[in-house]
């Protein structure tokens, strides 16, 4: 047993841990949601991580992006984040795509190559396209819903796309999935009201205004997700027992 996940061998298993450490998971964005997601796998076990993302760090995602600091400024995040991931767990696997992932750049993906999916982008096209792709390749795949403009970390829930409410990007995608025939999806959103940024600052001409966004906010939502990548990576007869147990 290697000594770095002594701790969570003692709650999972040492057959879990060896699962774990054998999966090749793909998180699509690290950013303020994904970049947690990332964090909490390598320190998880997880043995080779996708990360696919085409922002470079800049200042205003230091109030609540874990791989951004004023020495990471300018550079790739999928670089920022393989280091921080290698500084973790030295034998971890990381492959880096730094684009943008549409429907224009999803064929450089064979999805068939994980066990694992986390969609943690913004756009509706490319969170379309990759349910689409996880579905079609059987890969099980979770994703985030919105988690700008709140201020309730403890709002945020597990459930299927039919079973959300409130979150504007859940109804989006409820709609478009269901044209697609897409009936069940596993995501995370928040039941709090999007608000409205106290102030609108003054935007480049043709883009869509920033959220507003919290150091508490996207990072529950990411670590959500990679507790339930982990506990799905498992075998669920053992939490089923664990469950039983504690009844």
């Amino acid at each position: 047993m290697r000594e770095e996940f002594i701790r969570s061998a003692r709650l999972l298993g040492q057959e879990n841990i060896e699962r774990l450490l054998n999966a090749r998971v793909a998180v699509f964005g690290v950013g303020g949601v994904g970049g947690y997601v990332v964090e909490a796998l390598v320190r998880s076990g997880i043995g080779q991580l996708d990360l696919i993302d085409s922002d470079r760090v800049v200042l205003s995602n230091i109030n609540r992006q874990i791989i951004a600091s004023h020495e990471s400024l300018g550079e790739y995040k999928v670089d920022v984040a393989e280091k921080r991931c290698k500084e973790i767990n030295p034998q971890v696997i990381i492959n880096k795509y730094p684009i943008f992932y549409l429907p224009e750049t999803a064929d450089q993906f064979d999805f068939s190559k994980y066990d694992y999916v986390v969609d943690a982008i913004d756009t509706v096209s490319g969170k379309i396209q990759l349910v689409l792709a996880a579905k079609e390749a059987g890969v099980p795949i979770i994703c985030s819903m919105g988690a700008g403009n709140k201020l309730d970390p403890t709002a945020f829930e597990v459930a299927d796309l039919s079973k959300t409410s409130v979150c504007p990007l859940a109804k989006t995608m409820r709609y478009e999935l269901k044209k697609r025939g897409i009936k069940n999806l596993k995501v995370v959103y928040s039941r709090e009201e999007v608000r409205i940024p106290l102030e609108i600052y003054q935007e480049v001409e043709g883009q869509r205004p920033s959220p507003g966004s919290l150091a508490f906010v996207p990072a529950v939502a990411g670590l959500i997700l990679a507790g339930e990548v982990v506990k799905d990576l498992c075998d669920p007869a053992y939490f089923a027992k664990t469950k039983n147990q504690n009844k």
